[in-house]
């Protein structure tokens, strides 16, 4: 097995290191896998340089160009699943099979974008004799993009995808935990020929890094996928220069289970899913209100699923669930299982770390928890769930809509007017019915409220990433 990759710049077409770096960690054994380096101000102002330079030419590239070149880099990232998947189970912690698994997803993106390139259409407006009007959507221009931890390659190929799709130039602040998947994405592009500039990634400070891109005049659009909190900084930022945004924030997902559902399917799914990822995801189904009249028994077969979970090194056959990303999320959840239990609320299994090597936190159920729990407002991010009982799809749906968070949302039902009231009805970007898939390459994703603004994946995946330019043509000088 090959071994973890060395963490360096890409700018302009070529790699470079720095002096300061940071250490990567191993989340299931605490050692130190690899150094990343910081990017210096230098480093910046040459990834803006080579953006513009890199949008000059890539703007003016065929559709048909761009997408061959996408393929063909996705092409190379298929052959090298195993190499990828692993270093991201390194970094991260998440079972080999799923890192394969993220992989593919990765490329899906990426095929899906590419033949979204040749479908950017525009429209010609009826009108009178001697004149034309016709409407075209033009690539925005350089892009900053910030993508999370916890999908190191997934989440980099999305925003990566749209903008050089659209004929942007990208350049990625990739994050600092999980930098593997956006390395091998820019060496696949490397090794396929994109033009120097079109796809520039940097690592370092966070906060360094958005103030010293978003304030320029060559960044046209801002992506960012993360907390709601600091999509809301950036979001400032971004206004205070005029620069449009692409926020996918943080969600807090409800799940309604209804009286008709199959109560045993349903709790086995869910539990399954929730514990996907260690609970790390937007998307991941958190809060169920569930009818009392079959709420002990979805409880009981939901806790015992997600007691059974195969917890370890992601290395090792079997697993099912790999750690948390770093020691800070342990300390996180212990206090909101904390808070919950003084609250009133039942811990039915979990709660707690499990050993003292590794980030690994118990999966964790709680049950009849009071509104006035913190967890009840605050996303959880780990592989923590709540169940709470209801007496209808009316509290159900209220309860569901209580929280500022609007991204994913799920229901299991067979009724048809079931579903359509929570269609009317529910507060989020994303309704699962009966599936606990939340987005798929060829669908719009995003959030209502404090979830975000704007669409990634589908037909909308790159409206963003374009400006509508509208052309009068009149036949005759008047």
């Amino acid at each position: 097995m090959t071994t973890y990759p060395e963490l360096q710049l890409y700018i302009g077409g070529a790699w470079r290191t720095t002096e300061e770096t940071l250490p990567v960690v191993n989340p299931a054994t605490e050692e130190e896998i690899g150094r990343l380096p910081i990017a210096r101000p230098q480093d910046l102002d040459d990834a803006l340089t080579a953006a513009a330079e890199g949008f000059a030419i890539w703007s003016q590239t065929s559709p048909k160009q761009r997408a061959d070149l996408i393929r063909e880099a996705t092409a190379l990232m298929r052959e090298r699943q195993d190499e990828i998947a692993h270093a991201i189970t390194l970094e991260h912690g998440k079972p080999f099979g799923q890192a394969r698994l993220e992989v593919i997803r990765g490329c899906e993106f990426f095929e899906w974008d590419a033949g979204e390139a040749s479908r950017t259409y525009g429209r010609v407006i009826p009108s009178g004799p001697g004149i034309k009007y016709v409407v075209h959507h033009q690539p925005i221009g350089p892009v900053a993009a910030f993508s999370p931890w916890n999908f190191p390659m997934s989440q980099p190929s999305r925003k990566i995808a749209g903008a050089i799709a659209s004929g942007c130039s990208i350049i990625l602040k990739a994050g600092e935990e999980t930098p593997a998947g956006a390395m091998h994405i820019a060496q696949a592009f490397h090794d396929v020929g994109l033009p120097p500039g079109v796809f520039n990634l940097v690592f370092g400070i966070p906060a360094d890094i958005s103030q010293h891109l978003i304030p320029s005049d060559i960044i046209k659009l801002v992506a960012f996928t993360g907390s709601t909190a600091v999509g809301r900084h950036l979001t400032g930022l971004a206004s205070d220069h005029m620069t449009p945004v692409l926020m996918e924030l943080g969600g807090h997902a409800p799940v309604i289970v209804c009286e008709d559902t199959n109560v045993e399917a349903a709790a086995v799914t869910s539990a399954v899913r929730k514990m996907r990822n260690a609970g790390q995801v937007c998307t991941s189904p958190t809060r169920f209100f569930v009818h009392d009249s079959i709420f002990e028994q979805f409880l009981d077969v939901f806790t015992t699923r997600a007691a059974a979970t195969v917890v370890g090194n992601g290395m090792d056959p079997g697993v099912e669930m790999g750690p948390l990303a770093n020691e800070r999320r342990i300390s996180a959840l212990a206090g909101m299982v904390d808070d919950a239990r003084e609250a009133g609320a039942d811990v039915t299994t979990g709660g707690g770390r499990i050993g003292s090597t590794g980030y690994f936190f118990e999966p964790t159920v709680l049950a009849n928890v009071p509104d006035h729990a913190r967890v009840m407002q605050e996303e959880p991010f780990g592989p923590l769930a709540i169940v709470n009982p209801v007496d209808s799809l009316d509290t159900a749906i209220e309860q569901a809509n209580s929280v500022p968070y609007g991204l994913s949302a799920y229901g299991f039902t067979n009724r048809a007017d079931y579903v359509d009231r929570m269609v009317d009805r529910i507060e989020a970007g994303t309704l699962s019915i009966n599936t606990l898939e939340a987005s798929l390459p060829e669908t719009p994703f995003g959030g209502v409220k404090s979830s975000g603004y704007g669409r990634e994946g589908g037909a909308e995946g790159l409206h963003h990433y374009t400006v509508v330019k509208n052309v009068s043509h009149s036949i005759r000088i008047v």
